[in-house]
């Protein structure tokens, strides 16, 4: 059994993962500091967003971040509600699209800046209430990393069809990509294809990968013993085609058991 090749951080560090999160900010508002109140109101590859829409979703989950954040440092153990996140939804979603702009720029530095300020006794310590239970701020950094990245390219490739999402946060996410394959999955199709094992190829890096289909779904850093498909392409392609954003142009190729089509279903995204 062949295994890809390790990462070179410590998994438990925070530091790779702020200062990506810091470059993906620093991109996405380069790419949107200019834009007309058109173009931010133009769609998104976000099924049914605008450009706005998407900073104002960012924006309005920077800021309930930070409180989550805040929580965290002061030992609060409580979780997010639908009765606390609600009014925050509420009033971003009334804003306008040069206000949402405005606001997300605002709610984002403020949330870097809070774990920038983090020392190195609380980036151990501090667990943060979120959405997804208590976390360890590298595993919390990680979330925000997954939404912020793939959401600054629902928008980048709106305004720029060959955006591609950066080699160093593909890296990052690649090392979470379990997490998210295996909760962002389609049940009914999973069922329907029944069980599967699927080399997974990928180049720019290259590595293979075990795409296991069953009761359960997992992609595993090690080729399958006896695979009944395979999927090939870029490390950047094939981690958008798990989160729902696969485009013809992406040259990922499936064969076998499975099709790309029913791949697509499989990860319909978020």
């Amino acid at each position: 059994m062949t295994t890809h090749t390790p990462t070179t951080h410590n998994p438990n560090s925070l530091h790779p993962w702020l200062s990506a999160l810091h470059a993906s900010s620093e991109r996405l508002a380069e790419t949107v500091g200019a834009l007309s109140e058109k173009e931010l109101n133009r769609p998104s590859f976000a099924d049914g967003w605008s450009i706005a829409q998407v900073l104002s979703h960012l924006g309005s989950a920077a800021e309930i971040s930070t409180g989550l954040l805040e929580r965290g440092i002061a030992g609060d153990k409580t979780g997010p509600s639908r009765q606390t996140v609600m009014p925050v939804w509420d009033r971003w979603d009334a804003l306008s699209g040069p206000e949402q702009r405005q606001a997300w720029q605002s709610a984002d530095a403020r949330h870097l800046q809070l774990l920038d300020s983090l020392d190195a006794q609380q980036q151990e310590s501090v667990r943060v209430p979120y959405f997804a239970g208590l976390l360890s701020i590298p595993v919390y950094a990680g979330y925000r990393l997954s939404e912020h990245s793939v959401h600054a390219w629902d928008i980048e490739v709106a305004l720029n069809p060959q955006a591609k999402i950066p080699a160093p946060e593909v890296q990052l996410l690649w090392e979470r990509l379990d997490l998210v394959a295996t909760r962002f999955r389609d049940a009914d199709t999973l069922t329907r294809l029944g069980t599967r094992q699927l080399a997974v190829t990928l180049s720019d890096p290259s590595r293979t990968m075990l795409l296991d289909l069953g009761a359960e779904l997992h992609l595993y850093p090690c080729e399958p013993a006896e695979p009944n498909g395979a999927v090939t392409g870029t490390a950047e392609a094939v981690l958008r085609l798990v989160y729902g954003r696969n485009q013809a142009t992406d040259r990922v190729q499936v064969t076998g058991a499975v099709t790309l089509a029913d791949l697509r279903s499989l990860f319909p995204g978020f």
